[in-house]
């Protein structure tokens, strides 16, 4: 054991630590040891009234976009699917999956330019989101 191990038992045996202010509460976990101090009560006021910083709230948006859009997207390539599967062409499928694909690549370029305003304002590089590629969107669907 440490000099510094001894010492802490030591003072435990003695009771030293008997006393301290909040013994028995619960640790304040959500405190953030390095967030600036002149922004701490900025954040708590907005955390505790519901609401979120500006960059937060966006990268939320932009998830559940780029969900929606591959849900879309994974509903049309379904139909097809099957429609292929049965050795059945169908036109309307056929029709709808390239409606869903222009559509989509549509929506990529808008997430795209979204995901880039978005980067700008994150605070850090790891907070960054990475664009997305429409023919890896593409090629996932199929397995490839």
């Amino acid at each position: 054991m440490s000099d510094i191990e001894d010492a802490i038992e030591q003072a435990m045996r003695e009771g030293k630590f008997d006393h301290l202010p909040g013994k028995g509460k619960p640790l304040k976990l959500e405190d953030q040891p390095n967030e600036d101090p002149e922004w701490r009560l900025a954040h708590h006021v907005l955390k505790n009234s519901g609401f979120t910083l500006p960059w937060i709230e966006a990268r939320q948006e932009i998830e559940a976009e780029i969900e929606a859009a591959r849900q879309a997207l994974q509903r049309a390539w379904e139909w097809r699917k099957e429609a292929l599967d049965r050795q059945q062409p169908n036109p309307a499928s056929e029709a709808e999956w390239q409606r869903a694909r222009r559509q989509f690549g549509e929506r990529v370029e808008q997430i795209n330019r979204r995901i880039f305003d978005y980067n700008l304002q994150a605070p850090t590089m790891g907070l960054q989101l990475r664009k997305l590629n429409l023919e890896r969107e593409l090629r996932s669907l199929s397995g490839e």
